[in-house]
This record gives C-alpha cells, structure tokens and sequence, in this order.
C-alpha cells in the first residue's frame, strides 16, 4: 500500500460532516434491530463495539465485563453476528445494500477507498474500531470478503502508523491551515465555586490490550497516556504542549446513567488543571453528533460533574466549530419557524426530516444548531425528531 495514502490534511472537521454519513450508521442500527429479535445478545454486542447511535464505540474488554465474557469470546461473537448480519441484509433486499454500493462501489480502487474510510473514521471519533468498521461498510456495499478485509487492513495500518509516529505527528491531523488548534479558553464554561483537586488517576479500568488503543509518553505527566482515537490524541498533545496547562488527568471519572433501559457509563475524555489554579473538564463529542440526544445526556452529565466540582466544562468537536458556534449558526428565519410549527404538532420521524430537509436545504450542521438552540430531542435509533427534550438520564 502506498506511503501516500492520508487522511485529507489541512482542513477542519466540519468539511466531513454530512447526513450521508450519518445514515451509514442509521442504516446498520436498522439491521441490528432486524437481527435482534432473533439474537438479542449478538445484536447489542455489535452496537456498543461500533458505537451505534453516535456515541462512542467500546472496547472489547468493556464489553466482555458488561456481559462476564472473555475479551475474546466477544470478538468470536461479533465476528459471528456481522457475518450473519450481511447476508440477511442481502437475503432481505435491505435498503442499506444500495446506500453503501453508492458510496463504496465495487469498481472503486484501494487508494481511493482507504482515503474515504479514513476520512470517516476520523470524522465520527471511531478509530478504536476503524477495521470492523471498514469492513462492514464494504461488505454491505456488496465487496468480496477477501477485498473488503483487504481494504479494511490498510485502514487499521495506517492507523497504527499514526500511532507509531511521534508525538507531534499525531498533534498536526486535522490541523487547520490557519495553525489554530488549540484549547479555546473562551469556549469554556466556568463555574463560580472553588475547584476539587485534580484526580491522580484514570477512573477507568485498564484495558490497554484491545486493538485499536494507542499510547504515547507526554512530558507534562511523565507517563505514557492511552487513547482510543486521533481526535483524543490530538486534544492530549495540545493540553501537554500548551504553557495555560499545568497538568491533566484523562478520563477522571465515571459517570453513571440509564438509556434505553440499560445501565451506561460515560468517561469524560481528560480534567486539565491550568497555571492560574483553575481546572476545566474537556470532553470529546464529534461535531456532526454533539446534538443527539444519547450525546447530550453526556455531556448535560458532565457538565453538572464539572459544575460540583467547581471545574469549568467544555465539549471539544475537533473543530472550530463547537456547540455555541452551532447554536449561533444563521438559519432562515423562515424555515425555523416552519420546524418549529411543525414539530408542535408532532415528531419528525426518519422519512418526514428527511424531506424537510431536502425541501428547505438544511446540512447537518444546521439542523445540529437548531436542534440546540430549541432545546429538541433528536434521537438516532429510530430516527426522531421531537420537540419535547428529555435530556436528564433514568436515576
């Protein structure tokens, strides 16, 4: 495979947000609902590896405790699912075998594919699980399996390349041309009480043997640091090299919560202690999905974390865009009064919001900043649009 194969460099995160991409994983959480009336259990592990509905994907070993399974026994598990997962797509004439074959083609070449795929991958925060994600994809769009576990290894080779390269490599992806990437102090929401001490260690269970993590040292907590992606990993090495940070603690506590009538933990990415004494929780939400509703009771979940604990907060997007630059974001009056008539008289579901879009242009990025600024409930799975929120999770 060729040295030249890259993540697109030199632009912002933003330039790969779309509703297209969005589908892609709305289209497997209708699959894996399909299959989950005969597999509940399969169905769920693949959900919360891939990280279905837009929250983070999970370890293998997360996963194994969740269910008193052997890392291993997952992995044989989920491989077993996706498998079957496919060819009942196929069998059934699923929508998704047309979505992904236009946007993967078979006669697409490697080059071009691994570009896409690694594009997404960053795009969505998922590089944790960058091949079953690849892999999948491409088999829905109707690759061999061999082609598609082909393509799928280049996307987890140049993967690890990132994380084998030094520490500054992994701080430049997604660089903005203008040099700007960096803690926007601005952007964080201070609170007025007296700041907790900084945690003096990771709050999460070490689970540093699942493919996909990466390690690199940082001199500010002279120790090798895990993360899961290039996004978290770029968010680390910015904290480690900027003078305003004295030291940081990554992920520094758990929080607890139901969804879906399933018990949850969410792990804020990293507590940064600044020189003037204050400190400041800064969690990881990708921008295209820091307006779904499952990501905004972690962050609401975070931000109160933060607020007791007398630490500011802010949700980091990997992009200069961040949750108030959406919420600010100019839309025709007219067209967000219409969505706001409309959604008084009842919810959008999947087919509904995407004609309204269609009908008035609204991107993804748009309808985030008035999912926002009204206070809405977006839901992934099913698709839902409403205008009653529910952000505060089951006790």
């Amino acid at each position: 495979m060729s040295a030249e194969v890259v993540v697109p460099p030199g632009h912002d995160i933003a330039a790969d947000i779309s509703f297209e991409l969005e589908e892609l994983d709305e289209l497997v959480g209708e699959l894996l609902t399909d299959h989950a009336e005969r597999a509940a259990r399969d169905a769920r592990i693949v959900a919360l590896r891939l990280g279905i509905g837009g929250v983070r994907p999970e370890t293998l070993t997360r996963i194994g405790a969740r269910y008193d399974l052997a890392r291993d026994r997952v992995r044989q598990l989920y491989t077993k699912a996706v498998g079957r997962i496919v060819r009942e797509a196929a069998r059934s004439g699923h929508r998704s075998a047309q979505v992904f074959a236009h946007r993967y083609p078979v006669e697409t070449g490697d080059l071009r594919l691994v570009r896409m795929l690694l594009a997404e991958t960053y795009a969505t925060d998922t590089d944790l699980v960058a091949m079953e994600w690849s892999y999948l994809k491409l088999r829905l769009a109707g690759h061999e399996p061999g082609d598609a576990k082909r393509v799928a290894g280049y996307v987890m080779q140049r993967i690890l390349g990132w994380q084998k390269k030094t520490a500054s490599i992994l701080a430049k992806l997604h660089v903005p041309e203008d040099g700007t990437d960096e803690l926007l102090l601005d952007d964080v929401e201070w609170s007025t009480g007296s700041a907790a001490p900084l945690p003096i260690e990771s709050a999460r269970v070490a689970d540093g043997d699942d493919d996909g993590r990466g390690r690199f040292y940082l001199a500010k907590v002279g120790r090798d640091v895990a993360y899961d992606s290039a996004m978290v990993a770029r968010l680390l090495r910015t904290l480690d090299a900027d003078p305003a940070v004295a030291a940081f603690q990554e992920e520094p506590t758990a929080l607890t919560y139901r969804f879906g009538g399933e018990g949850q933990v969410h792990y804020p990415a990293v507590a940064a202690q600044l020189t003037d004494g204050r400190t400041v929780l800064v969690d990881v939400v990708p921008l295209g999905r820091v307006a779904f509703h499952h990501n905004r009771i972690q962050t609401g979940l975070g931000r109160a974390y933060a607020h007791e604990h007398g630490w500011g907060w802010l949700a980091w997007t990997g992009s200069a865009l961040g949750p108030d630059q959406l919420t600010a974001r100019p839309i025709d009056p007219t067209i967000e009064e219409r969505l706001v008539t409309d959604l008084a008289q009842g919810a959008y579901d999947r087919p509904a919001l995407a004609g309204v879009c269609a009908e008035t242009g609204l991107d993804l990025l748009d309808l985030a900043g008035l999912v926002l600024r009204n206070d809405w409930q977006w839901d992934r799975m099913p698709m839902r649009l409403s205008a009653s929120p529910s952000h505060r999770p089951s006790p």
